[in-house]
């Protein structure tokens, strides 16, 4: 499959996740990697994320949180506000700062908010709002009994397919509407022609469907194939024991998925 593609999302300057997806994409032979956002926030390792996504990734767009370390935290909890307020510090640069700093915000800074290619829609949040807004199984749950519009607003600015992350919550919404969840699906879904669907990609470096496993999605043209890898995320948690200003809430998680 020459035109195999992976899709990745919310890294959150977890390097050992990252590390481990990427060795698995190399793995399974995919010519490009896109990533949809949120590489920083929550994490302790925000340069080396920023560094891998600018020499692997044939695009990243900005997530929420890449976008708040940039601009300033709106709507976040403690937690995430303090991780934020922290990799900014470390990544913002001063005018005697080395090139190598300055080539890090600017690329931060420019993310672009979405992508189209060939019927495909590359978002970080949904369609509705490129950061911000979530798509939820509950909003899917919503639709079908009617109390609802969202989800078809959605797909009515959808020409195909659209990817996302940002829930960290992976699986296929359908024009049902159904939620898909990978389990659901054996871990591969084949997309039917003339339909339009949304792809949940979930997230490398903080999961939060159960699984601690990282997750990304391989993609065909013709089928999405979920991806789960485990990581050493015992070194994360102790790396973000090492920082101060980084909640160890956000630590603890990483081994429950959640």
């Amino acid at each position: 499959m020459s035109d195999l593609k992976a899709i990745v999302s919310d890294l959150h300057s977890n390097t050992e996740a990252l590390y481990a997806v990427l060795d698995d994409i190399r793995r399974q032979g995919a010519k490009d990697i896109l990533c949809l956002g949120d590489i920083v926030g929550y994490g302790p390792q925000p340069v080396e994320c920023i560094d891998r996504s600018m020499s692997e990734f044939k695009f990243v767009l900005c997530g929420n949180h890449d976008e708040a370390v940039i601009k300033r935290a709106y709507g976040f909890h403690e937690a995430a506000e303090r991780a934020v307020n922290w990799t900014r510090e470390v990544l913002k640069p001063r005018w005697f700062s080395m090139l190598a700093k300055k080539r890090r915000w600017e690329f931060l800074s420019n993310l672009p908010l979405q992508i189209k290619e060939d019927g495909c829609l590359f978002i970080h949040g949904s369609p509705l709002n490129a950061t911000m807004d979530y798509i939820f199984e509950a909003d899917v749950e919503d639709s079908r009994e009617g109390y609802s519009d969202k989800i078809q607003r959605i797909f009515e600015k959808i020409e195909r397919l659209c990817f996302v992350g940002h829930t960290h919550t992976p699986g296929i919404v359908t024009e049902d509407p159904q939620f898909v969840s990978p389990e659901e699906g054996l871990y591969r879904y084949r997309l039917r022609p003339g339909r339009k669907y949304i792809i949940n990609v979930g997230s490398v470096g903080q999961p939060r469907d159960r699984d601690n496993r990282a997750c990304y999605v391989l993609f065909d043209g013709e089928q999405v194939f979920y991806r789960r890898v485990p990581y050493a995320y015992r070194g994360t948690q102790e790396k973000i024991g090492h920082v101060a200003q980084l909640s160890p809430v956000l630590g603890a998680r990483l081994r429950f998925g959640e």
